[in-house]
């Protein structure tokens, strides 16, 4: 895919979708709040879940033009969904830690994900938005690094898709260097839990 076609996909996703991304946005900051105070511990792996989904069925399923989106991404952003909707059920009292800095600084770049895109010469729809599929990985990263049980698998799902920021370069989305820093950091967090912390 060449980097015309990669921003035409991402306009008529913005297009059609604003507002639902929009209503998933405040969710996702609902959830994180709640869960971040510890009233629902689960409330962000659950909207995590659902907000992944979204991305697979929605901006893959529907948007995807490629093979290696229906192929790859599609069904990674399935099973992470679906992944993180389990593990909100079935470790409901799994706690969510405060962000350490790291973590809050790489919150601050999700919620600057727009406005960076918008710095880097974009603008709407052909931009990155919050509830796209790099900022949803970005945000899935960092805050599951919070939570003091992990799946491996997920982690190690979600971090294969932080390491593509890399392609950032290809398709002049300089802002999913976000992305990539997340993969670096996921790498970090598989590698701490597969050694046992």
């Amino acid at each position: 895919m060449d980097a015309q076609a990669f921003w035409n996909v991402i306009g008529q996703y913005n297009e059609n979708t604003v507002l639902i991304q929009m209503i998933l946005l405040i969710l996702i900051i609902i959830a994180m709040t709640l869960s971040y105070t510890g009233k629902v511990e689960c409330l962000a792996k659950l909207m995590l879940g659902i907000a992944n989904l979204f991305i697979g069925i929605v901006f893959f399923g529907c948007y995807g033009i490629m093979p290696i989106q229906k192929f790859f991404a599609l069904p990674l952003y399935l099973i992470c969904g679906f992944l993180f909707l389990y593990e909100g059920l079935h470790n409901k009292n799994d706690i969510l830690e405060r962000p350490d800095l790291f973590q809050s600084v790489l919150l601050i770049l999700f919620y600057l994900y727009p406005l960076i895109s918008i710095a880097m010469g974009n603008q709407f729809p052909q931009m990155v938005t919050h509830i796209m599929p790099c900022p949803i990985v970005s945000l899935s990263i960092t805050v599951y690094a919070g939570y003091k049980r992990k799946n491996k698998f997920l982690l190690l799902l979600l971090t294969i898709w932080g390491l593509t920021g890399m392609k950032s370069v290809i398709f002049s989305a300089y802002e999913d260097l976000i992305l990539f820093i997340c993969g670096i950091y996921g790498v970090y967090l598989l590698t701490k839990e597969i050694r046992g912390r």
